[in-house]
């Protein structure tokens, strides 16, 4: 089985699991993780008031995008955050969790205030987060280590306002590793680092924990992974990462287990994949779900097909097994809102305003998909 999703029409290419990477692409060390193993946050301890209020509703609802920092304008960032601001009116959102790339060109902590902080200054719930490929680079000549300040705002040892909030409300997240899992009411998130070369890179450690983490994973709740670098993807700018799907892949095998969904960012575009996969004699359904469109000025153009014209949905991949493209958006900002029960995870995906029309910020839906959490299939 072909593991990735080639550019259509164009020859195949294998990757190792862990590429050579170029020479301005290199792998960086980890930081030292700022919590105990196996890295592991509940959500109580950061909202116990609500938690009653959640499981009275029968779910969990909360926020996805990544790729929201920009260097060359930060407009769409402010409008995707204003959208997911008026959808805590109707729905209440309990967090937002982001994919990735917090901050662009370099993860570096004076750029925190400008393109995380301010923008995010009314997002009225906390904030989670793996990193991107920008978040863990470093500027050449730069003496700062790779994801120091990563570290600082999203890793803190303690619920601080850092120094590079400023003066904006908002505490430095608590998360206990760069890689690490939430622990939430219905669900249950697995959040990989796949560092800084093309097509990403995991080494043994964090893999050995990966497929730990899936076998304990409690079986009664939704299991969601996420890693920044998008293991399927049909654009024109990156394609899927063989590497990454490889990984993923045996993790699974390995641990005897697998997913309900995969989100990734990285690919600054919306796309939603459905993969069949076989678990013990039974088909599988499994969503991939890219969610880059969080204001990254530069969108992604998708892949075109052979006569020159933009994908039909749903669309069977070439040169891959079991593997469809239902959806995507690749000229529009937007978010997604999950929906989390006992038995089903719903998502939306919903598109904002382009920048120059700021007067309409109302969001709006360009995707839905339910998952059937028992037989496993989507509606």
């Amino acid at each position: 089985m072909v593991l990735f999703v080639p550019r259509l029409g164009k020859k195949k290419i294998e990757s190792s699991i862990e590429p050579t990477p170029n020479k301005n692409e290199r792998f960086y060390q980890l930081p030292k993780p700022t919590g105990k193993a196996p890295y592991r946050l509940a959500l109580s301890s950061l909202i116990p008031d609500q938690l009653e209020t959640i499981e009275k509703s029968g779910g969990i609802s909360f926020h996805v995008l990544g790729d929201t920092g920009g260097t060359k304008t930060l407009e769409p960032t402010h409008v995707v955050e204003a959208a997911m601001e008026s959808d805590f009116d109707d729905h209440n959102p309990s967090f937002l969790y982001h994919l990735g790339d917090v901050i662009y060109k370099f993860g570096e902590a004076s750029e925190y205030y400008p393109q995380f902080y301010e923008a995010y200054a009314h997002y009225p719930a906390p904030i989670f987060a793996i990193p991107g490929n920008k978040d863990g680079d470093v500027r050449p000549d730069s003496n700062e280590k790779s994801l120091a300040a990563f570290v600082s705002n999203f890793c803190a040892k303690k619920n601080e306002i850092t120094v590079d909030a400023s003066d904006i409300d908002r505490d430095a997240m608590i998360q206990p590793n760069v890689y690490w899992t939430l622990l939430a009411p219905f669900v249950t998130i697995i959040g990989l680092y796949s560092n800084v070369p093309d097509g990403g890179v995991i080494k043994d450690d964090q893999f050995d924990w990966f497929k730990e983490e899936l076998k304990s994973a409690p079986k009664d709740k939704a299991l969601i992974i996420s890693v920044h670098h998008a293991p399927l993807s049909a654009d024109d700018e990156h394609s899927g990462s063989n590497t990454i799907l490889n990984i993923l892949d045996k993790g699974f095998r390995e641990s005897r287990r697998l997913p309900d969904i995969v989100f990734s960012g990285h690919v600054h575009n919306y796309q939603r994949f459905t993969r069949q996969l076989d678990n013990g004699g039974n088909k599988h359904q499994l969503p991939y779900v890219i969610v880059g469109t969080g204001g990254h000025s530069k969108l992604h153009d998708m892949q075109k097909q052979k006569n020159g014209n933009k994908i039909d949905t749903p669309l069977k991949l070439p040169d891959m097994e079991n593997v469809v493209l239902e959806n995507y958006c690749d000229d529009k900002f937007g978010f997604m809102r999950l929906r989390v029960t006992a038995d089903k995870l719903q998502g939306k995906f919903y598109s904002v305003a382009a920048p120059h029309k700021l007067w309409d910020k109302a969001p709006k839906k360009i995707d839905e998909f339910e998952l059937d959490l028992q037989k496993h299939k989507l509606a």
